[in-house]
């Protein structure tokens, strides 16, 4: 896969080091920035020695790295590959630390590092500090990485709004950074490079500078060539210059009119409108994507039978559903929307079939993998059991609404559990697909 790129980095305009750092290795596929910290020039040597051995670990991995490419779609390979690109970025951090270990004039060096491996159309991204990394598809940008700092910590725990970490003087104190302990945790996350897509990775010494990160994407959507760093250079620079300044931009030909790029970002469009996931960011709604499957169907073939268990819920692509209960068809579903979603939370027996009526492709999370998402990303978990209980929520409402208007006609010679059973089935009918729901049925 061709991808164009360009790096440039900057002295700024009142330090008199540069303790900057950027690796473009284009056979390797690899592409990053780091920012050094400490004195006597060991922000130097500290930001070139985490570049240096990211590079020889990853070049070590280069055969994962071609059978990963030559099968992006086996899930036990990318897991192998973004441990790989973790543990580089943690023996990098040992290395640093004992260097530091070893010379007390470096002692308490380190550096941040960011940085993006190109497999395929995959790429894996590495995150450890307040460098940056942006991607801008589709005429808008969006912040893949997340701050290690004091003041966005303050900012996630709401100590302190955005406007005041602005007047903040712990602006440079960084929580995470290589080198500073011997391991270090790393911020990982894997997503398609598709035509059209620019990524840029900048040390703070330029993010800083741009408040709007909408200044940011219009630079990047009509900046072209070497011109393009030069001019986010330029502008740091212009605008105090008060630190090192380092841009590497990479880009990929191709717009995202092309088939594959439209794909992905239909699925992230669609992702986004489901009330399950209304509350999630683009890198959050990226690692959900990371774990659905895709699944055909041809006319006449159950996704879902009535009385089974099952632990998948479903997001209609393209094609047509129809649902049915007792052999009764109670309402047609088509792309855009989902169902089976509280499959994800209990064992309940489906109570309808959902079943193809044209060809058909759906988009599928397992209970499994929702379980992987909830375990392993704290944040994300919030907010989709947030949305859980809107959802539940909404549904309670909507099924109290519709009871309330019906005319249940008991007959007062049926045993108790006959009532009880009448009384099920009209709290059935009030939830049944085709009836009150956000924008899919449940089954």
């Amino acid at each position: 896969m061709r991808v164009d790129s360009w790096a440039l980095t900057d002295v700024g305009r009142t330090r008199k080091h540069n303790e900057d750092g950027w690796l473009i290795d284009e056979d390797l596929g690899l592409y990053a920035v780091a920012d050094g910290m400490g004195g006597h020039a060991a922000g130097e040597v500290a930001s070139a020695q985490g570049l240096r051995i990211v590079q020889e670990e990853l070049l070590k991995r280069k055969p994962l790295i071609d059978s990963f490419t030559q099968s992006p779609n086996k899930k036990e390979l990318r897991v192998q590959l973004q441990r790989a690109v973790e543990l580089a970025v943690n023996v990098a951090s040992s290395s640093i630390f004992h260097m530091a270990q070893r010379d007390k004039k470096r002692h308490g060096m380190g550096t941040t590092l960011s940085m993006v491996l190109l497999a395929g159309n995959k790429a894996f991204m590495a995150h450890v500090g307040d460098s940056r990394v942006y991607l801008y598809r589709a005429s808008q940008i969006h912040q893949l990485s997340e701050d290690h700092s004091y003041l966005w910590e303050q900012i996630k725990k709401g100590t302190i709004t955005v406007e005041e970490a602005k007047r903040s003087p712990f602006s440079n104190v960084i929580t995470r950074a290589v080198g500073i302990t011997e391991t270090v945790q790393v911020d990982t996350l894997v997503f398609d490079l598709l035509p059209g897509d620019t990524c840029l990775l900048c040390s703070d010494g330029l993010h800083g500078y741009f408040e709007d990160e909408r200044e940011l994407g219009e630079i990047l959507s009509h900046g072209e060539g070497e011109e393009l760093p030069k001019r986010l250079v330029g502008i740091a620079n212009a605008r105090g210059g008060k630190d090192n300044i380092t841009s590497v931009v990479m880009r990929l030909p191709g717009d995202v009119s092309d088939p594959s790029a439209a794909d992905v970002i239909r699925k992230l469009d669609i992702l986004r409108k489901i009330p399950l996931f209304r509350h999630l960011g683009y890198k959050e709604l990226v690692k959900v994507l990371n774990q659905t499957t895709l699944r055909t169907f041809k006319p006449g073939e159950y996704a879902i039978k009535e009385g089974s268990t099952g632990e998948e819920f479903y997001i209609i692509l393209a094609g047509e559903v129809e649902v049915v209960k007792g052999g009764r068809p109670l309402t047609t579903l088509g792309p855009g929307v989902h169902f089976g979603e509280m499959a994800l939370v209990d064992h309940s027996p489906r109570s309808a079939s959902v079943r193809a009526r044209i060809d058909t492709r759906l988009m599928a999370l397992t209970r499994t993998a929702f379980y992987s998402l909830v375990r392993t990303e704290s944040v994300l978990a919030s907010k989709l059991l947030w949305s859980f209980v809107q959802v539940l929520s909404h549904r309670l409402r909507a099924t109290n609404e519709a009871l309330s208007g019906l005319n249940i006609d008991l007959d007062t010679t049926s045993p108790p559990f006959a009532k009880m059973e009448q009384i099920k089935t009209a709290i059935r009918s009030a939830s049944e697909p085709g009836g009150n729901s956000d924008s899919g049925s449940e089954k």
